[in-house]
């Protein structure tokens, strides 16, 4: 049988023309991405992002990839990223129909462990971001860099993921991706924050007792990634004292996230609320998320309340 690609199967669904190819854009300049990841420098950059956090060598140039060929591939209307103090308009000649907004390498830190880790795009039709929320969003997708590089999508009709082959095509792996309810693993972000937060030390009491099984890399993407990939699982960051708001950035990684995880059937919340009914006020914007199978996210909510 032969292989589906991921420009085959943007063919098969009901897609806007210009978003099949701003997404088959972002899976070709991942590949570019992955090979700067394997060749190039993986110390400091000697600069800070928007937020003070030390960038590194490859968090720079990633995003420079990102940005040069998404401008360059006239589908786009402003990029906003992670690593840029502020959102940037695509030149008027080259101006598309949508905005992408994008962690350029999301857990960058592991790669010297040579631990996976990925890039997050959330893309919503217009100019605007700020206002809006990530129930607006056009499509949502990661790319995670690990012993194999995939590429997961949803543009609303179901959650698909495809792997990077030998001759450099993204072919079809798994679609319709499905979460269950009930969650037999467990992934507890800043696990550090339950010796000051009594609530978050008995969620993880209960998982334990429960007989959850840990599966923590450390990072966002390869940690949500396992929870599509065994169908079920959670992965929790909550608020603490030192990010009273949350540390995860709502515009950059857990709206794109959640929108996959609903569309697989999941839930992702803030512990209040959906994290898709969450305003987008500010490109820096915290927020604390629990997200997975459905049943076991409630769990966590009721804990932490």
């Amino acid at each position: 049988m032969m292989a589906v690609s991921l420009e085959n199967h943007l063919h098969t669904v009901k897609i806007d023309h210009n978003l099949r190819h701003l997404i088959c854009t972002i899976a070709r300049t991942a590949k570019y991405v992955h090979h700067a990841m394997q060749t190039g420098d993986l110390g400091l950059a000697g600069t800070s992002n928007m937020y003070g956090e030390a960038q590194l060598a490859l968090d720079v140039l990633s995003n420079q990839i990102f940005v040069k060929e998404l401008q360059e591939s006239t589908y786009t209307t402003v990029l906003a990223s992670e690593e840029m103090d502020e959102i940037i308009e695509t030149p008027e000649d080259k101006k598309g129909d949508y905005a992408v907004v994008f962690d350029p390498l999301d857990g960058s830190s592991l790669v010297n462990a040579n631990l996976a880790i990925g890039s997050i795009f959330g893309i919503y039709k217009g100019e605007k971001l700020i206002g809006r929320t990530g129930n607006e969003m056009a499509a949502a997708l990661y790319v995670i860099y690990g012993p194999r590089v995939t590429l997961v999508y949803s543009i609303g009709n179901g959650v698909h993921e495809f792997i990077l082959n030998a001759v450099g095509e993204f072919v079809l792996s798994k679609e319709n991706i499905k979460v269950e309810d009930e969650a037999k693993n467990f992934a507890p972000g800043n696990l550090r924050a339950a010796k000051e937060n009594e609530k978050y030390a008995k969620l993880f009491k209960h998982w334990v007792q429960s007989d959850l099984t840990l599966r923590y890399s450390g990072g966002m993407v390869p940690d949500i990634n396992h929870i599509f990939m065994k169908g079920q699982g959670i992965f929790t960051y909550p608020k603490y004292k030192d990010a009273p708001k949350g540390k995860l950035r709502l515009l950059f990684e857990c709206a794109p996230m959640a929108y996959l995880m609903e569309k697989a059937g999941g839930r992702a919340t803030d512990g209040q609320k959906r994290i898709l009914d969450v305003k987008i006020e500010t490109l820096d914007q915290r927020t604390p998320i629990f997200i997975g199978s459905g049943k076991t996210v409630k769990k966590a909510e009721s804990i932490m309340k």
